[in-house]
């Protein structure tokens, strides 16, 4: 019987770090898609996740722009898919 609970507590022991890794990635992909953002000029933040994302290649294929992430856009074209953003709410889908 002793050898067995020594079995289980080795395995479980052996297991932890598999565990912490699986975690850690879970909460690396949660932060990457729920970036938040602050739009200046209409006082507020915007939380970027897949809707965000859905909207803003809307955005682009509506101004025939090549897709490239928002965060690596300058500061003018993310003010103007904000602009933009307001004035065109999830409801507004074609």
């Amino acid at each position: 019987m002793y050898r067995y609970i020594t079995v289980m507590l080795t395995a479980a022991a052996l297991s932890l770090p598999i565990a912490a890794v699986a975690q850690d990635r879970d909460d690396h992909n949660r932060d990457r898609q729920e970036q938040r953002y602050e739009d200046r000029a209409h006082k507020d933040t915007h939380t970027w996740n897949e809707n965000e994302d859905r909207a803003y290649r809307r955005y682009l294929q509506e101004h025939h722009k090549k897709y490239h992430e928002f965060s690596k856009a300058n500061r003018r074209d993310q003010e103007n898919y904000w602009n933009w953003r307001h004035a065109h709410n999830d409801d507004d889908r074609h």
